[in-house]
């Protein structure tokens, strides 16, 4: 008796998981064009694919990015207004077996430790699928450029000297 009952549980289990698993699946990766060592005002890009592994179409999909900052003290999640980056993609339908391939792209505006995840729910779905996480982190853009600050350095001085040799000579 007590076998029974246990097989019995079992096959229900079996069936209630089979039952709850998201149709969806949503996979994330940084692009390989990505800098190793990314800093402020470059731009990054994470492509997702998300997959109807259901027996049914999805009808409308929608899939969105979310960035949250996980710096020690400055947890917080992040506006992609300020960073360009897409808010949200949509599909109509998703037929069974069929993939949906978007690219994630974003500037970076602030240094700190960043963790980016995709969500993907259905118009009549009851469940969030979510990516795994994709974290990376924003180095501080240097304040000084040698570039810009050079040219200034060097022909001030030269245009006070000049400024200065022609005002002798006139008087």
């Amino acid at each position: 008796m007590t076998l029974r009952i246990l097989i019995l549980a079992g096959a229900l289990m079996l069936t209630s998981a089979s039952a709850w698993a998201a149709p969806l699946s949503v996979e994330l990766a940084a692009a390989p064009s990505n800098p190793a060592s990314p800093q402020m005002g470059d731009n990054l890009s994470f492509h997702t694919v998300i997959r109807n592994d259901g027996t049914a179409p999805i009808d409308g999909l929608i899939a969105w990015i979310s960035l949250v900052q996980i710096d020690k003290g400055k947890e917080q999640p992040v506006d992609l207004e300020d960073w360009s980056a897409h808010k949200a993609v949509t599909a109509a339908s998703l037929a069974p077996g069929k993939t949906l391939q978007t690219d994630w792209p974003m500037r970076l505006i602030q240094s700190g430790t960043y963790r980016v995840v995709v969500s993907a729910v259905s118009r009549s779905g009851d469940n969030l699928t979510a990516s795994p996480f994709a974290d990376f982190k924003v180095r501080q853009k240097p304040v000084v450029e040698s570039q810009r600050v050079l040219p200034v350095a060097i022909g001030i001085p030269f245009l006070l000297a000049g400024t200065m040799l022609w005002r002798r000579r006139k008087s």
